[in-house]
């Protein structure tokens, strides 16, 4: 695998590290689990990193030179892109993988240049489209400038694309990727870590929402605050950004405190900073609901963690979400920057205890046969088998003779 920003071993809740780095590293553990070899390749962000670093019991992590030694938004890594797929390919010379999964449209890019002659086949997953940003986000979208161009370029050039919902084989199809050449396969959850049994965080009596994510403006918090306005007596507790001690001195959490006190709810709002993964369980226990309002959402694991958890979810019907969050059974979905009815539905369900419990039971039920990592890498398994069964290599040793 190549996942140029998002590292199995990045502590989460950063502006850049979030879903894709867990989504790497669960998919890479449990392809190993099932026998195979895995190794991924990210950038170096530090000097002081080791070559490679054992992950996990068959997974091991091989950092790249790219750029600076020190982090780089990843918004900011494209200048660096060509010099992270030559250090990929001599990687690719002296082992090559059977395939290539690359996440996010730079790795797709590297990882294109770095098999070209080889015969590797690349599969590409893409986390997040460059044209569904640009729509919801405008002139505030700081991708490089080409990032579309080079997104449809790289899905068509791919063995194939692995898409993590049904929302993203439409919106690939009006970038002109075959839809034949795109298999669906969702992202997972830890259902023995993500139990309904288990620590909760202390909470209070009032009723507890829960928002976990980046402090980020497409995640929706500040439309979660304004729907608090219409729930009184309910506390929201976001878990994310900095570490809690370091929250005072953060911009994004400044301005969401300073709308908080605006819409008149800063008396029930409290910012928790970062959480251990194992900590971020016991906080979802904690809760009545988890909310999650993006503007848009390329997949959302926090989804699929709160079902696992056994607590409803209201959430926005954008992306992944309606896939994975079932209108009226395990959760309620609204449309995107809504608050109004984003506060009918948390009080719908928070006057309804045996509602919110039966939605619980069906989202555990749902996450345990469709969304366990095994199943996804079984599906993962599948896809590899299907893009590459038609792949050679006739170029390695040509090509390696060439190196040296």
């Amino acid at each position: 695998m190549l996942s140029e920003h998002a590292s199995p071993l990045a502590t989460l809740g950063g502006v850049d590290a979030g879903g894709q780095n867990v989504h790497v590293a669960m998919l890479a553990r449990a392809l190993a689990a099932r026998g195979h070899t895995v190794t991924v390749y990210t950038r170096r962000d530090a000097p002081d990193l080791p070559v490679s670093v054992d992950f996990a019991p068959g997974v091991v992590v091989t950092h790249l030179d790219a750029g600076p030694a020190a982090p780089v938004p990843k918004d900011d890594l494209w200048p660096h892109v060509r010099e992270l797929g030559a250090a990929l390919r001599v990687e690719l010379l002296a082992d090559p993988p059977d395939v290539l999964h690359a996440h996010f449209w730079m790795s797709g890019r590297a990882a294109v240049d770095a098999v070209r002659g080889l015969g590797i086949p690349v599969v590409q997953t893409f986390h997040a489209l460059g044209s569904v940003k640009r729509r919801w986000q405008g002139a505030a979208d700081t991708s490089p400038a080409p990032r579309v161009r080079v997104e449809t370029a790289v899905a068509r050039t791919a063995a194939g694309v692995v898409a993590t919902c049904a929302d993203e084989v439409r919106e690939l199809a009006e970038l002109g990727v075959d839809p034949a050449g795109v298999a669906v396969v969702p992202s997972g959850v830890d259902t023995t870590a993500f139990t309904p049994e288990g620590p909760r965080a202390p909470r209070t009596d009032a009723p507890r929402l829960l928002v976990i994510g980046r402090l980020v403006p497409r995640k929706g918090v500040g439309d979660v605050l304004a729907a608090l306005a219409d729930v009184p007596d309910a506390e929201l507790v976001v878990l994310g950004g900095p570490d809690a001690a370091e929250l005072v001195a953060d911009p994004a959490a400044a301005e969401l405190l300073a709308e908080a006190s605006a819409r008149g709810v800063l008396d029930r709002v409290r910012l928790a900073g970062r959480a251990d993964r194992e900590e971020v369980a016991g906080w979802i226990r904690s809760a009545d609901l988890v909310v999650c309002a993006p503007w848009y959402e390329p997949f959302g694991i926090v989804p699929l963690e709160a079902m696992a958890c056994g607590v409803p979810v209201v959430g926005t019907a954008v992306g992944g979400l309606t896939d994975t969050v079932v209108d009226g059974v395990t959760g309620l979905l609204v449309p995107p920057r809504e608050p109004g009815q984003l506060a009918a539905a948390i009080q719908a369900l928070l006057a309804d205890p045996d509602r919110r419990a039966a939605m619980g039971a069906a989202g555990r039920e749902r996450v345990v046969t469709t969304y366990d990592w095994q199943e996804v890498a079984s599906m993962t398994e599948s896809a590899y088998r299907r893009f590459t069964r038609a792949a050679r290599r006739p170029g390695i040793a040509a090509a390696r003779a060439v190196a040296r």
